[in-house]
């Protein structure tokens, strides 16, 4: 499975198996409801708890990846990963920016 976020460098190993264990206990969650749909699934009003509960400890462990301390609100990790993303990329940036510079002249 691939995820579209910076992953940090700095995480040990024990913390990449702490993120699949989990990883894989939400999965699990999923499959004891075969018969819902993601969204059904995924609806915060019935969400099943369970599932809630396997999403949380996932989201624990990716955290105690970038940083010791939890994010308060998921508004504030998705501004760090933004951060992040923002920060390995700008080199791309720059490359692409001097590509159509050179094309540009020519």
């Amino acid at each position: 499975m691939y995820n579209n976020f910076p992953w940090p460098t700095a995480a040990t190993e024990a913390q990449r198996a702490k993120v699949e264990e989990c990883a894989k206990e939400v999965l699990a969650a999923r499959e004891k409801f075969p018969a819902s749909t993601l969204a059904d699934l995924y609806d915060p009003v019935t969400m099943p708890p369970a599932l809630a509960k396997a999403h949380e400890s996932l989201d624990r462990a990716v955290d105690r990846c970038y940083r010791k301390d939890p994010f308060p609100t998921d508004r504030q990790r998705v501004e760090y990963l933004f951060a992040l993303y923002e920060h390995l990329t700008a080199p791309l940036a720059l490359i692409a920016t001097k590509k159509t510079k050179r094309r540009a002249r020519g």
